[in-house]
């Protein structure tokens, strides 16, 4: 989800920016990935539990929006 948000914002700033935590998202992507910092489980679990599933509500409206036009 990091890596297509970040392309998201690279492509559609205006879209990008009606996506709650997306830059926390990215930013834990390139933690992830990169190993920047050390992953914290709790910070992991915690994205997972509480922050996904608002993100996704979002995503999905967006792409409704996107369908109906």
């Amino acid at each position: 989800m990091g890596e297509a948000l970040s392309k998201l914002r690279r492509v559609d700033v205006e879209t990008a920016g009606r996506v709650p935590g997306l830059a926390d998202a990215v930013g834990l992507r390139n933690v992830l990935i990169h190993g920047y910092a050390e992953i914290v489980d709790e910070r992991v679990y915690d994205t997972a539990v509480r922050d996904v599933p608002g993100m996704i509500d979002a995503l999905d409206a967006l792409l409704a929006e996107a369908e109906r036009g």
